[in-house]
Parts: structure tokens; sequence; C-alpha cells
């Protein structure tokens, strides 16, 4: 498969860094292209409209999460530890693209409502022969997302633990423990 162009791809890091920064709101065509140093006619060249742009950001989303998902399919520690670790690490190319489909879906994006959707169902789907039961990948699924909202006000004054190093350990341990039985 051949690699997209450099300058569709900073139009997407663009797209995706107001998104995060600023919200759908403005995130537009024309603030797209000041952003990512193109003109309206250049950004124009490879995404027709927002919609088009839209769906440009998740298509990359959808391609880092089958990415992701292969790395905690494959991790060495096991889907469970990994997926719940990893759960810990914001600024990540998968982490900014999944942040910039839920300022989208904020927005009202029905397209990228369903593609954040699919994700979880995805992870669900990779994370259920790992568990015992319905019950205990509900727990996997809801303190991993426990461990992201803390971690994502990490350092925001918002108080939240963001267990690290031995204490991440520990919360894996006791998880794994939890919904194996």
């Amino acid at each position: 498969m051949s690699r997209p162009p450099v300058a569709r791809e900073n139009v997407l890091d663009a797209f995706e860094a107001i998104l995060i920064d600023k919200g759908e709101r403005f995130a537009t065509m024309d603030a797209t292209a000041k952003a990512a140093g193109v003109s309206k006619g250049g950004l124009l060249y490879h995404f027709a409209s927002k919609q088009a742009l839209e769906a440009g950001l998740l298509a990359r989303l959808d391609a880092l999460v089958r990415a992701d998902l292969e790395e905690i399919a494959t991790a060495d520690e096991g889907p469970v530890a990994f997926f719940l670790r990893s759960s810990t690490t914001g600024g990540t190319p998968v982490d900014r693209a999944i942040v910039a489909a839920t300022r989208l879906a904020q927005g009202g994006g029905a397209a990228a409502n369903a593609a954040l959707r699919r994700i979880r169902e995805q992870w669900a789907d990779l994370i259920r022969p790992h568990v015992s039961d319905a019950t205990a990948l509900d727990l996997v699924l809801l303190v991993s997302d426990g461990l992201y909202y803390n971690a994502a006000l990490d350092g925001s004054g918002v108080a939240g633990p963001v267990p690290r190093g031995l204490e991440l350990d520990a919360l894996i341990a006791l998880v794994k423990r939890a919904a194996q039985d």
C-alpha cells in the first residue's frame, strides 16, 4: 500500500489539532487550510468538503485502531494487561485521533459517533475471550475508561488517581484476577 501524500497528511494533522485544541465549531475548512499551510485550493484538492475531511480523519482513525488492536492482541503481557496499561497513555497517534473523533461526535457527527461505538465494540471483542463473562468484560472496559479519563485530566488541577509503575501493576493484577474468576 502506498503512503498518502505528505500534504494530505499535514491537512489531517491540522484538522485533528484544531478539533482537539478548539473543538468542532472552530475546525473549518479555512482554519484547517491555514493551520496546514496550504491554500484553500490545496485543501480542496485532497478534501472536497468538510464531510470528506471528516471521513479522511475517521479513515485515519480506523487504520490506527487496526494497528492498536494488533498490538493489544499480540502483547507479551496479554491483552487485558496491555489494554489497561495503554489506557494511561495520552498523546499517541491513536489517542489523538480518538479525541478528535470525540470532538466531531460532540458536535453531532453521526459518522464519528458510529466510529467510536465501533472501536469500543472491537476492543470488547478482543478482550472478551480473555475474561470470564460479560460482567468481567464490563469491569475491564470501565477500569480502562477511568484510567483514560484520569490520565487525560492529569496535570489539569483535577484530582484523580493515575497509577504508574508498581501501583499500575497491582491494579492490573487485581482486575485480571477479578475478571478471570
